[in-house]
């Protein structure tokens, strides 16, 4: 347990589970009537197995994301939601990072006019004490393990795109460092992402956003670099008269967003109601965009969103 780590958050740590009841199978655990919401944290390989026995066992799912490696398995999970009645949560924390949070309700307040675009960056160290993570039958690269978090924030704030085209290099079959267009037509946003992984272990997580609104710009940046988290451009609004708006939001420590999604989870498993966050279309939508933007970096051509 020592070994365990993230790209942020604390290091592993032991924890007393004297008080919390523990299985020794999945079947096991399904088969209690006390559980009503089963949280799914295994390897993405793992995913929609779990969740289509939970939702047939009559559980509520909140599943960490990606929702699975593959749209077919994606789909097979949103189907045994739909036939069990159950509520199936895909765990995307970005939107509840203030910074995104604050950026989110910025823009449907409608206050500074319609959204033009953005640009958005999510690039890290390659995550050696990650095993399998260069696996595409278990874990998918950095497509569908960082990337995703930006796929799913632009399907929510943008909607789905027309078309991506994205440039840069691959490992194998994986997508390991690029740049993505995404075509939403003439009259539509003008959007792009970077990232991937890069071969050095200095700044270990680098992420942010620019936002365009036809009166503000909303620009955020944060590293971690050589193990200390600092932002290079701290949440901050800049309006078409020329102000300068730095928001007071709270104290930025991530876990704080991770225990927002579960009481967001929570509060939908107990009250049965659909979460516009966490909601697996959404999730959905962003497996297909990853896969899309690696099929195109693969075959070096613009492909559409069917």
């Amino acid at each position: 347990w020592t070994d365990i780590k993230g790209n942020f958050g604390p290091a592993g740590a032991q924890m007393d589970l004297s008080k919390v009841s523990v299985y020794e199978s999945v079947g096991e655990l399904l088969e209690d009537p006390k559980i009503d919401l089963v949280d799914i944290t295994l390897p993405p390989a793992l995913h929609a197995e779990v969740a289509v026995k939970a939702l047939r066992a009559g559980k509520h799912v909140f599943c960490e994301k990606p929702m699975s490696l593959t749209t077919s398995e994606c789909k097979s999970m949103s189907e045994a939601a739909r036939k069990a009645d159950r509520l199936l949560m895909i765990g995307h924390v970005l939107p509840y990072f203030p910074e995104y949070a604050w950026a989110l309700k910025t823009i449907e307040s409608g206050r500074y006019g319609v959204l033009l675009g953005g640009s958005f960056r999510r690039v890290i160290s390659d995550p050696q004490w990650l095993t399998h993570y260069w696996d595409a039958a278990r874990i998918g690269g950095p497509m569908l393990d960082l990337h995703v978090h930006d796929a799913h924030f632009i399907r929510l704030a943008f909607g789905q795109p027309e078309a991506v085209t994205t440039t840069g290099r691959m490992r194998g079959d994986l997508a390991e460092h690029w740049t993505t267009q995404f075509d939403y037509g003439p009259e539509g946003p003008a959007v792009t992402a970077v990232s991937g992984t890069i071969g050095q272990q200095g700044r270990s997580f680098n992420h942010g956003f620019e936002i365009h609104l036809e009166k503000a710009t909303l620009a955020f940046e944060f590293a971690v670099v050589d193990g200390e988290g600092a932002y290079l451009c701290p949440p901050t609004l800049y309006d078409h008269r020329g102000k300068v708006q730095r928001p007071a939001l709270s104290d930025g420590d991530p876990m704080h967003a991770f225990e927002a999604e579960l009481k967001e989870a929570t509060r939908c498993a107990k009250n049965e109601v659909a979460s516009g966050t966490l909601d697996a279309s959404l999730a959905y939508d962003a497996i297909v965009l990853c896969h899309a933007q690696t099929k195109s970096l693969a075959q070096r051509r613009r492909i559409k969103i069917s």
